[in-house]
């Protein structure tokens, strides 16, 4: 059994420590950590141990894929050796990435922490379905058996119970995001949905009441299953609240503030908010259904095709929002197409990484695959993705064409989903139960497709040799199960890319005969076509001559890297020299650390050839790439450290 407590301490230790940790929460999947500094993480030693499938930073986060089931488990005993975090006010993220990428942040936020009731919803509702639909011979179950009437109709009121009241979840969630009193925003979600108020699923149907004040008629509607006007509401209330607490004395605060805030919001939603963001979400839902449906099958297998990767960059989030409308709305939109996409997505993950699996001679890939293999035929694909067809590449190019086939299939058929639900195998239950051929079929074209390419590209492109498989011998049947609890050796492979244009040789050709001679440690010398050197790996600026001819980095692996621009061009004192990198300085594979003149090296009678060695010589094995013509795309030295 996996020791959590164990686990969580290492990954505190290896994500830098309690200091460099802001926070810390999870998903179904994944351990998500705002950290200090991104610098202190170690992903490879993270990468090794028990139970992670996975790690990758995206914008200023950095996740650790564990899997469903085991990452609240570790995520509440990191929060457990945490304790309290201090927070540092000047150390906000929120200004950080493009206005798209903080929307869809934004959106991540608000809708993440409430999925489980809205899913919890929709398996209910499908659940209820298959109570009411005409399944034996045109007659449902409960027709058959009238005693379950009862159970029928109060699965039906809890199904519809998260819907009808989404204003105070999402209220809640957004307006702590939008930096005010959650329970003021499930407050103000409270009254979009007051019993006094005409249902909006009867708006039509029904005259709904009017408040007469001071002779202004504002219609007592309500906001049932809506999404965009809660949006709205919860940041205008958080904004509202904030600005009263700057103004308001603290012994009037809790009296006023709770007060002015709701009272001020409420007219705004009756009067004006609410009534316009409500026909946007319709139009919206509206638009987006007729876009879909005039596409048919073309509109399906781009959508299908590209829903992998828009799930990478985590914009699926902001698809939350649209499914809401579109399900709340189903009596025009007939349900939402989202689900179903996903659903044909997840399935062809799912079908790549079981094709692996049967492919790999790899133990450790086998073991991954099978746990995220099934883990995305039931719904939750980040391990499949991260852990293995993306690591692989062309696995997630095969389930991005099987997710298309069977997406433009559903499409064809207009295939749609009724609820919310586990996206994937269990999508069954959310669906219609006249829809459960197609959705079949789809199925089985999605998993058909992605595992058929998934084994040609095995085939095709020696996937074999790209999985990680290493060969073992031993003469005891139990050696490679005992090694695995030992501390066995561990290779790190450090890929230094060419800092400057030019010509590339070994180190031993070097116009100088101290680099020649190999003595000061093996690495590249460079016959410069420009002068600027630009950083080889991500790592920290260890060393900046104070002459500016050269610049030491360590690299984020910890190897020592020194580019020495010309021969005795520690002569010129700095002159000639421009750096844009300090000592202590953290940079990336690619950042401008110095420029040289090389002309005016040329002009003083020295030679502009430039080394970068690897100082530390006897525990690495590296290989040089000599070339002709490279620049910064090329690699220049592989250095492999055995720890």
């Amino acid at each position: 059994m996996m020791d959590y407590a164990k686990t969580a301490s290492l990954v505190i230790k290896y994500v830098g420590g309690k200091d460099n940790i802001k926070s810390v929460t999870h998903c179904a999947t994944r351990l998500r950590f705002q950290l200090r500094d991104n610098g202190l993480r170690n992903e490879e030693a993270i990468s090794d141990l028990e139970g992670v499938k996975g790690v990758f930073l995206t914008q200023s986060q950095f996740q650790i894929i564990f899997g469903s089931g085991i990452v609240n488990m570790v995520c509440d005993e990191v929060q457990k050796q945490l304790g309290t975090l201090e927070e540092k006010p000047e150390e906000k993220e929120e200004g950080k990435g493009n206005v798209v990428q903080r929307f869809i942040k934004m959106l991540s936020d608000i809708f993440v922490p409430i999925i489980p009731a809205i899913v919890a919803g929709g398996l209910l509702m499908g659940l209820n379905n298959l109570l009411t639909s005409p399944l034996i011979n045109g007659r449902s179950i409960i027709a058959l058996y009238p005693m379950w009437q009862g159970l029928a109709s109060a699965i039906n009121t809890f199904a519809n119970a998260p819907f009808t009241f989404l204003p105070v979840l999402i209220g809640f969630s957004a307006t702590r995001k939008f930096g005010g009193n959650a329970f003021l925003g499930a407050a103000m979600g409270m009254i979009m949905v007051h019993p006094d108020l005409l249902n909006a699923y009867q708006i039509g149907l029904a005259q709904p009441p009017v408040w007469d004040i001071f002779g202004f008629q504002i219609a007592a509607i309500g906001y049932q299953g809506t999404v965009l006007p809660v949006l709205a509401v919860s940041w205008i209330l958080a904004n509202i609240e904030k600005r009263l607490r700057k103004v308001t004395p603290s012994w009037l605060d809790n009296l006023t503030t709770p007060l002015l805030s709701i009272l001020v919001t409420s007219f705004l939603t009756f009067i004006f908010v609410g009534p316009v963001l409500r026909e946007a979400g319709n139009l919206l839902a509206a638009g987006i259904t007729w876009l879909y449906n005039t596409l048919g099958p073309v509109g399906g297998a781009l959508f299908g095709f590209a829903y992998a990767p828009i799930t990478m960059t985590g914009m699926h989030h902001s698809f939350i929002a649209i499914e809401t409308q579109l399900l709340a709305d189903s009596a025009h939109t007939g349900g939402s197409f989202i689900f179903s996409t996903a659903s044909m997505n997840n399935v062809a993950q799912g079908a790549a990484v079981l094709a692996v699996l049967l492919m790999t001679k790899n133990d450790k890939m086998k073991s991954i695959c099978s746990a995220s293999g099934i883990s995305a035929l039931l719904g939750i694909t980040e391990p499949a993705m991260f852990g293995v067809t993306l690591k692989l590449k062309y696995p997630f190019y095969a389930a991005m064409a099987g997710s298309a086939a069977g997406s433009a299939y559903l499409a064809a058929t207009k295939t749609l989903a009724q609820a919310l639900g586990a996206a994937g195998l269990p999508g069954f239950i959310s669906m219609k139960p006249d829809h459960y051929m197609n959705f079949a079929i789809g199925i089985i074209l999605s998993m058909g497709v992605s595992f058929a390419l998934t084994m040609v590209f095995w085939k095709r492109f020696a996937l074999d040799q790209q999985d990680g498989t290493e060969k073992r011998t031993g003469s005891r049947a139990g050696e490679i199960e005992e090694a695995s609890e030992m501390e066995m050796p561990r290779e790190i492979v450090t890929q230094l890319y060419v800092p400057m244009k030019g010509q590339i040789l070994d180190v031993g050709q070097s116009a100088d005969e101290v680099f020649a001679s190999k003595a000061l440690g093996s690495g590249v010398a460079i016959n410069p076509a420009e002068g600027m050197v630009c950083a080889p790996c991500d790592g920290t600026i260890s060393l900046l001559f104070p002459t500016k001819h050269a610049v030491g980095i360590t690299s984020e692996t910890g190897v020592e890297v020194l580019i020495h621009i010309g021969i005795n061009t520690v002569q010129l004192d700095g002159q000639g020299f421009e750096a844009f990198v300090s000592q202590g300085d953290k940079v990336k594979k690619g950042d401008k650390l110095i420029a040289a003149d090389l002309d005016l090296i040329r002009e003083k009678g020295m030679n502009p050839q430039t080394m970068m060695i690897l100082p530390e010589g006897g525990n690495l094995d590296v290989t040089v790439y000599p070339g002709e013509q490279a620049d910064a795309k090329n690699v220049a030295v592989k250095a492999v450290k055995t720890e």
